[in-house]
């Protein structure tokens, strides 16, 4: 293979991920190629949609809110490049009781940072909140820089500054397989063949099916959205009197949701269910029993949004084992470099992790609160990835 290929380097998937590593590739002055196996703003994955929460009392792990906090300065500076809303705080409310991993976390998150915060219980929540109807025994902490990413506007943003940069971004150009060496990678597509210096993998969902000599440990989620039309009172939903929230009902049973934005009715959702898929043969249509999991939540909790669904579609989580993303140079191959396993909460990560996929490729270092994402943690060695 020769070492001169016609790019610098070739990103491979053009979701959130892939996107923001195109962006930030060729702002360093890379020849960048990025292939994408469906149209711009497909439905098949994990990044489409109107909205995306953000939020910094991040209960996950301690090492996020460095990465958080770097997301949080991109995603601001992106928007300014891109001249449109991108990022709206709305404050954030994370409830449930308090010993609930995502209250007890979120609680100690804020402290560790010293960041502004209040405890609320549940009498303030619901008079601050008329539509939230919170058990006697449950509390919440509010989050004032939590806040809503439009999702397709921040894709497209990511892949319009690219092209703006150099960047070469083919849609529905599905890469069927790659080969790399010490001199560089070639990637086979149904358009021909291309060669680079260097591969970025960040796949979604299909990113195993790209890996198989890695055996990462990722089972992608179907994950059903759901907008509701309120009940009466769609004022209590605006976004200037109804936050972003997170409920947690204990035992992995959480809940989130958003004000009402520009789409007809209100987002909300479970947040994990276990339906474990393929990507390529997943069921895409949202079922009754789905919608009766969150109308169970609402007839208890946010009453006034247990009205009709007016829209509905399937997104795809890709789930690691322990929930952490997986972000990491090949272990046999230095030049490709590949991310994955987001399993639900990585889409506010996305400015950042393009910034760290672009460091592992022309470096082979990023910042260090990332070391704990690396493939080591999950098995992954170079003896046991044999191509």
């Amino acid at each position: 293979m020769s070492a001169r290929g016609e790019y610098d380097a070739i990103v491979v998937g053009l979701g959130a991920m892939g996107s923001a590593a195109a962006y930030h590739l060729s702002r360093r002055d890379q020849r960048v190629l990025g292939l994408e196996a469906f149209a711009p703003g497909h439905m098949n994955g994990s990044s489409h949609g109107e909205s995306r929460i953000i939020r910094l009392a991040y209960y996950e792990h301690p090492n996020y809110v460095p990465i958080l906090v770097r997301a949080y300065e991109l995603w601001v500076e992106l928007q300014a490049a891109a001249g449109e809303e991108l990022l709206r705080l709305t404050g954030g409310i994370f409830a449930g009781r308090p010993e609930t991993e995502l209250v007890a976390g979120s609680i100690a998150s804020v402290r560790r940072q010293d960041r502004p915060h209040e405890i609320l219980d549940a009498a303030e929540i619901h008079r601050r909140y008329p539509a939230m109807r919170p058990d006697d025994d449950e509390i919440a902490l509010f989050d004032p820089r939590a806040g809503i990413l439009f999702a397709d506007r921040c894709n497209a943003a990511h892949r319009r500054l690219a092209v703006a940069h150099g960047a070469d971004l083919r849609h529905e150009t599905p890469v069927r397989r790659w080969e790399a060496d010490a001199d560089g990678v070639a990637v086979w597509t149904d358009a021909g063949r291309f060669r680079a210096g260097r591969l970025v993998i960040a796949a979604g969902p299909w990113i195993g099916k790209l890996l198989p000599e890695l055996a990462l440990p990722l089972r992608p989620e179907r994950i059903p959205v759901l907008y509701w039309r309120p009940r009466g009172s769609p004022e209590l939903f605006a976004p200037e009197r109804f936050p972003i929230y997170m409920w947690d009902k204990g035992g992995h049973d959480v809940y989130y949701g958003f004000p009402h934005l520009s789409q007809p009715g209100v987002k909300a959702g479970r947040h994990h269910n276990g339906d474990w898929c393929d990507p390529d043969t997943v069921d895409r249509a949202v079922n009754a029993h789905d919608e009766g999991l969150v109308r169970a939540f609402f007839a208890r909790h946010i009453p006034a949004l247990n009205g009709e669904v007016v829209d509905r579609f399937v997104c795809l989580y890709t789930t690691t084992r322990d929930e952490h993303f997986i972000i990491d140079r090949h272990p046999v191959h230095a030049n490709v470099v590949y991310a994955g396993g987001f399993s639900g909460h990585g889409y506010k990560f996305a400015a950042v992790v393009g910034e760290m996929v672009a460091d592992l490729a022309l470096t082979g270092e990023t910042m260090p609160a990332a070391a704990f994402l690396r493939g080591e943690r999950v098995g992954v060695s170079a003896s046991e990835a044999v191509r």
